[in-house]
């Protein structure tokens, strides 16, 4: 789910017409369509649509660079309405997810692996995300680390 301008109806000529949206932002919420297979969360949204409903319970996902922009943008999945946000559990549960991403981008792996332990259990919908750090941690354990100048981001690399 994405937000933001773009042009819906139809589209074409006489000949050949078809009711379509077509814009950057649509362009963008068919890529983070595709990541809620990549992240096993059933609601992806980008960085718009969550500016725009802020007192609702979503964490950050990752912040990944999809196909066809150079930026990276902010993902988050929602985890319920402001009633939930405004719970103890969910905002024990953002702190430490903060930590793990945090600690994740810093490529302090073991700090990482620590947050995610403080993760777990708490959204049984989220273990699916920590299993998929916890991973990517063990990839880069194995092989190169991403190096100093690494920003973080996570090149998703289907569309």
């Amino acid at each position: 789910m994405n937000s933001g301008d773009c042009v819906v109806g139809n589209m074409g000529s006489d000949q050949r017409f078809d009711y379509s949206a077509l814009g950057d932002a649509v362009n963008l919420a068919a890529r983070l369509e595709s990541q809620s297979k990549t992240y096993d969360v059933t609601i992806v949204i980008g960085e718009a649509t969550r500016a725009m409903a802020p007192s609702y319970a979503a964490i950050e996902l990752d912040l990944i660079r999809v196909q066809g922009k150079q930026e990276a943008v902010r993902i988050y999945t929602l985890l319920g309405d402001a009633a939930v946000a405004l719970s103890a559990e969910f905002g024990d549960l953002a702190q430490h997810h903060a930590t793990m991403l945090s600690d994740y981008r810093a490529q302090d792996w073991a700090g990482t692996l620590a947050a995610l332990a403080e993760c777990r259990g708490r959204d049984a919908r989220l273990e699916p995300l920590y299993d998929l750090y916890e991973s990517r941690i063990a990839y880069y354990r194995d092989h190169d680390p991403p190096g100093p100048d690494w920003d973080g981001v996570f090149v998703a690399d289907t569309k």
